[in-house]
């Protein structure tokens, strides 16, 4: 069966997609995550797919303000407890629907000033 996705004007195209990638950090990072952890990435990655950048309702979900200009990046948490794991994403080019995650690891080792 294949995916479909209603968008916003009814419609059934795969355009309506977001293209979610990985930079070589994230992806370096998701080699250390425990089991669990890199299965709640790859939900929040469907989701993102589906969605796009805007996820209200994932835990702890928040834009990242005070970055450069026209830097578009967003995190949430992929666990609760200690020690908790964060991800962040951001949107690379919003015409084309492109999202690209960023970060993935503790919430303890993440520097938010260095994903800008």
């Amino acid at each position: 069966m294949r995916d479909t996705h209603v968008d916003e004007y009814g419609g059934n195209d795969e355009a309506a997609f977001w293209d979610v990638r990985y930079t070589g950090k994230a992806c370096k990072q998701m080699e250390d995550l425990p089991v669990d952890i890199a299965d709640a990435l790859l939900a929040l990655e469907k989701a993102l797919k589906w969605c796009g950048p805007v996820q209200h309702k994932r835990p702890h979900y928040g834009k990242i303000r005070g970055l450069k200009k026209n830097v578009d990046i967003h995190h949430c948490h992929l666990n609760q407890g200690r020690p908790t794991y964060v991800a962040a994403w951001k949107v690379a080019d919003k015409q084309n629907k492109k999202v690209e995650i960023v970060h993935v690891g503790t919430h303890e080792k993440t520097d938010y000033r260095r994903l800008g």
